[in-house]
């Protein structure tokens, strides 16, 4: 990451190219937008130092040398979105591994349920996790800085082999465990993997409660998290309304859902104007969450554990360009607010992801030309370099990894991480720019100012400020992101009511108040 200065700034206005606006600059033509932003005082949420999370399917354990700290160029990706976070393992494939405790276990037969749903992987799916591969997961955590969420099986798991795939779990990872997940998207399991007449809030809890209640006799210092539905909230409420008369009570400490913006690929109105919209459901979605924790116990948390911009494996063209950078730092920025304790954006390689989504990445058929190389999946924070130039060498992925333009949108937001959010206001009229606000643990303030336009500047009047960070492309459609240090303060002029500069259409910055 090369460091700017105001001189880079005037200059060149570019981190990549001279093609790119003259950043921040003081000579702007009178008849764009204006605004002025104000901060306010007032505490709002404090976030987490380890809010940033990455959702990965459980199937990537299915290769031990994924997750390892032998995986050095991964290790670095995660590192370079934040020196804190979460690594959420789970997705569709957690309910199709088994634990291969020792060599000579056999994998499972099972027979495919009359119900059949698109999208979802076959009970053909089976996958082994091997205590090697959860060895390697601890070196990769303690590596990385980051802790785990590790998702069992609910959908063909049984208490005896859950609790002893736990146990390893649990006694390997220690510290970095920070709780169990068991079952996936569990209201989305009617016509997947339980009869759709039957299936319900009351089923559902009946079948958690055998396993994890197992577990927690097994493992009296286990957590968990529950139930990760994929879009039906009201099943948090329905869950919290019933848990007062549960007996024998799991030591639940979060509540978790998943938020995908829109999908599937095919859907006509998931577009790069569409994608940068506020979206009413993350706030009914953070309101009905922080409701349903709260009735279950005062310090039980709330967690986006999957979501990104288009469900089956992203949209070429909006889920792998600039437009998803600024999408993923708002959304990030948004759940902060919202007091979430984290959120795991999904990704991961090509095969785990394409067998979770039912063997077939849809969104490639939307490719205009299908030979250009593309990440796999397309909203993948992390991409597989080998992924996107095809075979790599003896048709095998090699190990470089990069980040991909939603991942420097969660690194941009990184900032915040540790911080207490503050209320903050900017008004430009119609134009699609927002600001986000919060007091960092040294005391200074920091705001963080997106300016989502495709070709409107912004002229803004703040309060004394130093530039820190900017988060930039060509444009919103670029499939490419950057997010840049500044060492100086960049190009601006200061009045008696503030400092004023113009952010450039399509960037985002970074700014500390004096």
């Amino acid at each position: 990451m090369r460091l700017f200065s105001r001189r880079d700034f005037v200059l060149t206005g570019s981190a990549t190219a001279a093609s790119l606006p003259t950043l921040l600059r003081a000579q702007t033509p009178d008849a764009i937008p204006t605004a002025t932003l104000e901060v306010g005082t007032e505490a709002g949420a404090k976030v987490p130092a380890d809010f940033i999370g990455l959702s990965y399917e459980s199937m990537q354990l299915e290769d031990p040398a994924f997750f390892s700290p032998e995986n050095i160029s991964l290790v670095q990706q995660f590192r370079n979105i934040a020196s804190k976070g979460v690594l959420r393992l789970g997705g569709n494939t957690s309910e199709f591994g088994w634990w291969k405790a020792t060599d000579d276990v056999t994998a499972p037969t099972r027979t495919e349920a009359p119900w059949k749903a698109e999208g979802e992987p076959t009970a053909a799916t089976t996958f082994a996790i091997t205590p090697k591969a959860v060895d390697n997961l601890d070196g990769f955590l303690k590596a990385t800085g980051w802790n785990c969420i590790y998702g069992l099986n609910l959908g063909y798991g049984t208490p005896e082999v859950d609790v002893a795939e736990a146990t390893y779990v649990m006694k390997r990872l220690g510290p970095r465990l920070q709780y169990f997940q068991l079952g996936n998207e569990v209201d989305q399991f009617k016509g997947h993997l339980r009869d759709p007449q039957t299936w319900n809030v009351d089923t559902y809890l009946e079948e958690w409660l055998k396993i994890a209640r197992a577990a927690q006799k097994a493992l009296p210092e286990a957590k968990f998290g529950m139930p990760d539905v994929a879009a039906d909230v009201t099943w948090l409420t329905q869950i919290a309304d019933r848990w007062a008369a549960i007996e024998d009570k799991p030591n639940v400490v979060t509540l978790s859902h998943h938020y995908y913006w829109s999908g599937p690929p095919s859907n006509p109105d998931a577009t790069i104007e569409n994608l940068l919209k506020p979206d009413a459901k993350v706030a009914e979605h953070a309101a009905t969450t922080k409701a349903a924790a709260a009735k279950i116990g005062a310090s039980v948390t709330y967690r986006m554990t999957e979501g990104n911009t288009v469900y089956r494996g992203g949209k070429p063209g909006v889920s792998d360009v600039f437009a998803a950078a600024l999408w993923g730092a708002e959304y990030l920025f948004r759940l902060m607010q919202a007091g979430y304790c984290g959120v795991n954006l999904h990704g991961g390689s090509g095969h785990a992801q394409a067998v979770s989504v039912g063997g077939v990445f849809h969104g490639e058929a939307l490719m205009k030309d299908p030979t250009v190389p593309h990440p796999k999946p397309f909203y993948t924070p992390i991409a597989n370099e080998g992924t996107l130039a095809g075979a790599g060498v003896d048709g095998k992925l090699n190990n470089k990894y990069l980040l991909e333009p939603v991942g420097y949108g969660m690194k941009f937001a990184a900032a915040f991480q540790g911080a207490t959010m503050l209320p903050v206001t900017l008004d430009a009229g119609n134009t699609n720019i927002t600001a986000y606000a919060g007091k960092r643990a040294d005391g200074k303030t920091i705001v963080a100012i997106l300016n989502k336009e495709a070709a409107t500047p912004v002229r803004i009047t703040a309060p004394y400020f130093d530039t820190i960070q900017i988060l930039i492309a060509p444009a919103l459609d670029a499939h490419e992101a950057h997010v840049n240090t500044v060492v100086s303060e960049t190009s601006s002029r200061r009045t008696t009511e503030g400092q004023v500069f113009t952010l450039p259409a399509h960037m985002a910055t970074l700014i500390v108040l004096h």
